[in-house]
């Protein structure tokens, strides 16, 4: 049985329509921090190319292993090697607008992690003295890269914390400073890659490498209420 007292009060419901009915602050924050990269993954390739698809997969095959192994007697664990990708393709010339086979094209990709960043410039001049005809990019990373990021999100939230402030002076009002609400926007991206050609290398007496520093940044929303 349902019994209606004047004097009785819901109170949860009361603060509940008081919750949703405050005044609403919404900032945003950013923070970001700079890291020095530890180590490098490099994009490597073999790609041969013949009218006999089984000899051009051997002499793919045959380099490629020999790469792997001079890779590995640089004290580069073979877990840190892996094929990225594998593709054989047909080639064609265009004579008379005519399409005349010129010879299958076997690519084999291997993606390599150097932990020694001090290695980097040191594996590509020798895969490619022995074997390598590609590389198509190297990444600089960081090995920690959540230490660093939990720094930039630090910095986020007292960005969006001092934004808050300002703006309810500017208003004045009173800020409450618990904030109702506190939402991650983006993580940091990886860095870029940057684009290699092998011929550099091939021309090269010694690749030189820097590293530099990579940005990382944190973003936050937060939701604050005032008086």
């Amino acid at each position: 049985m349902y019994y209606n007292h004047p004097g009785f009060q819901n109170v949860g419901v009361r603060q509940q329509d008081d919750f949703t009915t405050m005044n609403r602050l919404i900032v945003s924050g950013e923070g970001s921090v700079s890291a020095v990269p530890d180590r490098a993954l490099l994009t490597i390739g073999v790609i041969t190319e013949n009218p006999n698809l089984s000899a051009a997969q051997k002499e793919n095959a045959d380099k490629t292993a020999f790469v792997i192994q001079t890779l590995m007697s640089l004290g580069i664990p073979q877990s840190d090697i892996q094929t990225s990708s594998f593709r054989i393709e047909p080639q064609y010339n265009y004579e008379n607008g005519q399409q005349l086979f010129r010879a299958y094209r076997v690519e084999h990709q291997l993606q390599v992690m150097v932990k020694d960043i001090r290695q980097t410039g040191q594996a590509i001049d020798q895969a490619v003295a022995n074997g390598a005809n590609f590389v198509s990019s190297i990444q600089f990373t960081v090995s920690n890269p959540d230490v660093f990021y939990n720094q930039a999100l630090s910095l986020a939230i007292q960005n969006a914390q001092q934004k808050a402030i300002s703006m309810a002076r500017a208003l004045q009002v009173s800020l409450r400073p618990v904030p109702v609400n506190v939402q991650e926007v983006s993580q940091s991206l990886p860095p870029r890659p940057v684009p290699f050609q092998a011929v550099m290398y091939a021309q090269s007496v010694e690749t030189p490498i820097q590293p530099g520093e990579n940005k990382i940044t944190a973003s936050v929303k937060i939701q604050f209420t005032y008086n």
